[in-house]
């Protein structure tokens, strides 16, 4: 593949093709990745919730941060900040588990402070506030230097277990 030439979608956008980690990292062409996230997909908040931990359950948060991402793109005004929010953690740990102690401690604390708002009377059985501690504490370990593993950091999303 000519390097120089940006990869395009079927529409025409620019869009990467690279195949990644699980972490999201790009690896190099021909390489075996994960499959991505597609894009745009219109998902319930149910949907959206049990596929996005299943996701962090497995160690993949950049992905569950994509699902997260077409939540706050496609849902109603009064919960973006929520999927904004909970699109924050999840790519918070991305850069924690990746090594990047600054952006992850950042994105962690940027992201519990778009939740806590919503902790009080949480939409779709969100553990807003369990979140947002979840998040700071993570970000408070990050700093200090404790290495993170993904998958053993996955916080829960529900209050309640997914049924």
């Amino acid at each position: 593949m000519d390097e120089t030439r940006r990869d395009r979608d079927d529409e025409g956008r620019a869009r990467n093709a690279r195949p990644r980690d699980g972490l999201g990292r790009p690896l190099p062409y021909g390489t075996p990745g994960v499959e991505r996230q597609p894009e745009g997909i219109v998902r319930s908040p149910p949907q959206t919730l049990g596929e996005a931990q299943r996701l962090l359950d497995a160690g993949m948060p950049f992905h569950a941060h994509e699902v997260f991402e077409d939540a706050w793109k496609s849902g109603p005004e009064e919960e973006r900040e929520l999927w904004r929010g909970l699109a924050q953690l999840a790519v918070g740990l991305t850069h924690a588990a990746r090594g990047n102690a600054a952006g992850g401690a950042r994105l962690l604390r940027r992201g519990s402070a778009a939740i806590t708002p919503y902790g009080e009377d949480p939409p779709h059985g969100v553990h807003a506030v369990g979140l947002a501690a979840w998040a700071r504490e993570l970000a408070d370990r990050v700093e200090a230097g404790t290495p993170v593993d993904a998958a053993a950091e996955a916080p829960r999303l529900l209050e309640q277990a997914l049924g």
